[in-house]
């Protein structure tokens, strides 16, 4: 009996053993085989590591610049702030990575690695969102941007003092509420867009989601599934997404409540609305499901919008040789245009437009763009196999400083891109606006996921720039000719929020 169970006592370890092999083997094989590709591309810098990770922390941008000169016609891999080795690839080969296929080159699965959406829960492939944006939104910018004109010069009033004399305003705070509430109207409608809970929702989900990301990003990632989930930050955005979605879902289910019930309910002209148009054809249906998705929007929308036109405010407070000229621009079209900013208005805005522009090229929302996970293996052209796993990324910043690109492209002109307009071809003309996407302009992105939004963007901006260059003088607060320094972190770049700048209100 002892010898029959000891028999089966080590048949069984053998079966485990063996199976523990297997496991091992399944597991491990898969990591080694990636590891080995990865490891045939060249390298910059040292082997991922907590001082490699801490030095990308705080020197990307020279990190980007560097590989970039040295890696100019070759992919290359560099670990990054989440500890892994990214891939950067070149601009040469844009052209051939935005023809693969979805199923190859994943936008959604890479902004989950980017704002940590296993902590800060938020939704980042909702096709209806895209969808929406292009073939509702877009077209009705010409109908809308009257009413966003209107909004503009209502947020203005409330949010920037009278400013008689040199005034300070925080003009990053000031502007994330002119933003929520502009773009709110043509999210939510004219009653919700200066509604207090509204406001709250939208400008502190915002700046909490912010917070979380950036919160996270500090932390050891061997250690952020332990750590991550008792920062105060992700418990407070966890909250305050809860208190957003509370006031927003009885929003959504009135208005579905008064198209079944009420025979003369007219549907609002706004994004809630065409969301909830395309919600069966998308699969979203419930009401939770479609007040999450106004949170990611107002976020996207909140966030970039603010960053630029803070960035581009920085600028314009250090260079007072460039207000003239654009005063002028905007006083001539508005008075061609009955005294208003129309559509047209601001198609003939080219010279704002060039300084926004540029202001994007040197003080960028962030040091890289077309970041992509890679889902299935495949080989570039030059030979190189980019592997299963990986996330690439192109370095716009480093992109933006070749002279190749931009001749002096270490020098800020605002005008750069109005010269290039004026002189050139239509190609010279199209290539040279705010909203283009190209190889070499990748602010909004690249390829068939560039920001479908940039469009409503850009509008808002020019308007909110156009209307403050026309009624104030603006600098520093203290006076100096030294633009206000960006704060860096990893691939992240942004104005610093705790600035002020001076306001005075224009003497006509």
């Amino acid at each position: 009996m002892d010898v029959l169970t000891s028999s089966g006592f080590a048949h069984t370890l053998q079966t485990v053993a063996f199976a523990t092999i297997i496991f091992a083997a399944c597991v491990l094989l898969p990591k080694i085989n990636y590891r080995t590709q990865l490891a045939k591309l060249p390298a910059y810098g040292s082997p991922a590591s907590e001082k490699q990770r801490q030095a990308y922390l705080k020197s990307a941008a020279k990190m980007y610049r560097e590989g970039y000169e040295k890696f100019k016609d070759t992919v290359y891999r560099m670990a990054s702030v989440d500890g892994e080795d990214n891939i950067v690839i070149p601009p040469r080969f844009l052209p051939e990575v935005r023809r693969l296929p979805d199923s190859v080159l994943s936008f959604p699965k890479a902004i989950e690695k980017t704002m940590e959406v296993k902590y800060t829960n938020i939704l980042t492939d909702e096709p209806i969102v895209a969808h929406s944006i292009k073939a509702d939104l877009t077209p009705a910018l010409a109908r809308l941007n009257s009413v966003v004109y209107t909004e503009v010069e209502q947020a203005l009033k409330e949010e920037i003092p009278e400013c008689k004399d040199w005034t300070p305003v925080p003009i990053y705070s000031r502007l994330v509420n002119m933003v929520a509430k502009i773009s709110g109207r043509v999210f939510v409608g004219p009653e919700l867009c200066r509604d207090d809970g509204y406001l709250d929702a939208a400008v502190n989900y915002t700046m909490d989601l912010i917070n979380a990301q950036r919160a996270i990003k500090k932390i050891r990632p061997l250690y952020r599934p332990y750590l991550a989930p008792r920062l105060p930050e992700i418990k407070r955005l966890l909250q305050r997404q809860k208190s957003a979605e509370a006031f927003l879902r009885p929003v959504v289910q009135a208005r579905r409540d008064a198209e079944k019930n009420d025979p003369s309910y007219q549907k609002p002209d706004d994004l809630l609305s065409w969301f909830m148009n395309r919600s069966e054809d998308f699969g979203v249906e419930s009401t939770e499901k479609l007040a999450k998705l106004q949170l990611g929007i107002i976020f996207a929308a909140i966030h970039t919008t603010t960053l630029t036109a803070t960035n581009i405010l920085y600028t314009m407070a250090v260079d007072p040789e460039a207000i003239e000229p654009l005063r002028e621009e905007i006083r001539t079209v508005m008075a061609e245009n009955g005294g208003t900013i129309t559509t047209r208005a601001l198609q003939y805005m080219v010279k704002l437009d060039s300084y926004m522009k540029e202001c994007v090229r040197f003080y960028p929302a962030g040091l890289t763009s077309f970041t992509r996970k890679v889902l299935k293996g495949f080989t570039l052209s030059n030979g190189q196999y980019i592997p299963k796993g990986v996330v690439i990324e192109v370095p716009s910043h480093a992109i933006y400083q070749d002279d190749m690109n931009y001749p002096n492209g270490d020098t800020f002109d605002g005008f750069r891109h109005y010269k290039l307009r004026q002189g050139g071809t239509a190609t010279d003309h199209a290539r040279n606006q705010f909203v283009t996407t190209n190889e070499q302009n990748l602010m909004f992105g690249y390829g068939r996921h560039a920001c479908p939004g940039r469009f409503f963007a850009a509008n808002e901006i020019k308007m909110l720039l156009a209307r403050i260059l026309l009624d104030y003088d603006v600098k520093n607060e203290d006076g100096s000719m030294e633009r206000y320094p960006n704060i860096l972190m990893g691939r992240s770049t942004s104005p610093d929020p705790r600035k002020k700048l001076l306001f005075k209100r224009v003497e006509v």
